[in-house]
């Protein structure tokens, strides 16, 4: 028999370390390919650990509430076979030693076996087990072709069977365009600040911050030192989107079996005004500002026990209104169950709060770093309003919502931050009621 070495994956771009919640197993129990272990927290969100091999778990090297690096021992398994062996080094062997059943697959299990190790490197936008990286990239499969691999495994992740199957009909698929590689950018330094000491009286209760609580804390502080914040407000009539949205939530909800919110409504009208105004879709990096070519919308999300997470819609600019209110949804649900990847919670360059889900007209957001600029949605409300019409002003009831900007003002100003507002108001008052969802 020989011993294995469990490691912490990464878990995405600057995730570099995580605190151990719990062990789903215990030291002698036998576990499977792709079992999860263990759960872990690190500072975007909670997941698990599947493990790559078969085995028996002989010591856990790290228990409840240590923290441990990624790439560091996290236990020991024992595995069929003789010696001692890393997560790479066992990866590789059960890579080149697996085939499938089928005749058609068994066509790549030659070049499975003799393939050169390749270079080719992963993004954190990915979880990948050490089996599938290592499949991947000996046969040089791009990041955007992983993307567009539906992952049959645990939370849509991608198992052995998924990318063997790719492989053997990879000459049937469209060839994505491989992304390029991210550019090294300068961290924002950490600036901390004075903890105040409250005196407590007879009858105060203490109640101590939990872990997600702190984190929060730490980042809104952080928020308000580094970026210089400017709110901008709008007041917008939304009656056409009230009324596109009772004519075909219904329709929606029998076709596609979820719930039509005013989410993606108000997620596309962002999209097209960052399309319109796209130095919005920025970060600071030192005196440099980068752009970003990809629009990923951050969803602040409020959790069942009080405390915020903002998953996040990846290249929202390439989705339909059903596919956003699918992804809306999708994500709404995992944050609030605890049931979020690392990677959902990252890359986000543009967010949006709905404080009107909580019956608030308006509120002034802190941008969330590294992005520039945040809207709040407020409530939408029926007020009397005065319209132009040919005949003259008349009042009527109309649906009107606030909006609020909050915006970097170190590289959004005034113009630019109430511009993009400005858009977005005229998107969504002008919204089509023939728009196909």
């Amino acid at each position: 028999m020989a011993e294995y070495k469990l490691l912490l994956p990464s878990m995405g771009e600057g995730v570099m370390e995580a605190t151990i919640i719990t062990w789903l197993f215990n030291e002698g129990d036998n576990v499977k390919e792709d079992d999860s272990v263990v759960e872990i927290a690190t500072d975007k969100v909670d997941s698990d650990v599947p493990t790559p091999v078969s085995g028996k778990i002989v010591k856990i090297l790290k228990q409840k509430d240590e923290v441990a690096k990624v790439g560091e021992p996290i236990a020991i398994l024992e595995i069929e076979g003789e010696g001692t062996a890393s997560e790479e080094e066992v990866s590789s062997e059960t890579t080149t030693a697996a085939a499938p059943d089928t005749e058609t697959l068994k066509t790549i299990e030659e070049p499975l076996k003799t393939a050169a190790t390749s270079t080719t490197e992963f993004s954190g936008d990915l979880y990948l087990s050490p089996l599938v990286k290592s499949i991947a990239q000996q046969e040089n499969i791009s990041e955007a072709e992983l993307k567009s691999i539906k992952g049959s495994g645990l939370e849509g992740r991608i198992t052995k069977e998924d990318i063997l199957g790719y492989v053997a009909n990879r000459g049937n698929q469209p060839a994505p365009q491989a992304a390029p590689a991210p550019t090294a950018v300068t961290p924002q330094p950490a600036v901390s600040a004075p903890a105040a000491t409250v005196p407590v009286s007879a009858g105060d209760e203490i109640i101590p911050m939990d872990r997600m609580r702190k984190i929060i804390a730490e980042n809104m502080v952080k928020a308000k030192q580094i970026a210089p914040h400017v709110t901008s407000f709008i007041e917008t009539d939304v009656t056409n989107v009230v009324k596109w949205r009772n004519k075909n939530k219904a329709i929606f909800e029998k076709r596609e079996g979820e719930k039509l919110t005013f989410m993606p409504i108000f997620v596309k009208a962002v999209v097209k005004a960052i399309q319109d105004f796209p130095m919005i879709n920025v970060s600071v990096s030192g005196e440099n500002i980068i752009k970003k070519k990809n629009i990923n919308i951050g969803m602040a999300t409020a959790l069942p026990d009080g405390n915020l997470i903002v998953p996040v819609i990846k290249n929202a600019d390439q989705l339909s209104l059903s596919g956003l209110a699918k992804a809306i949804n999708d994500l709404a649900y995992r944050a609030r169950n605890k049931k979020l990847r690392p990677e959902d919670t990252q890359g986000a360059t543009y967010t949006i709060s709905n404080v009107g889900s909580f019956g608030n007209l308006m509120g002034t957001p802190i941008i969330p770093q590294p992005q520039v600029a945040i809207l709040a949605i407020g409530a939408i409300v029926k007020k009397p309003a005065v319209l132009e019409t040919k005949d003259g002003d008349v009042i009527a009831i109309r649906n009107l919502m606030f909006m609020s900007h909050s915006y970097d003002h170190r590289v959004v100003d005034g113009s630019l931050g109430g511009m993009m507002l400005k858009h977005v108001h005229d998107y969504l008052e002008n919204w089509d009621l023939n728009t196909e969802i």
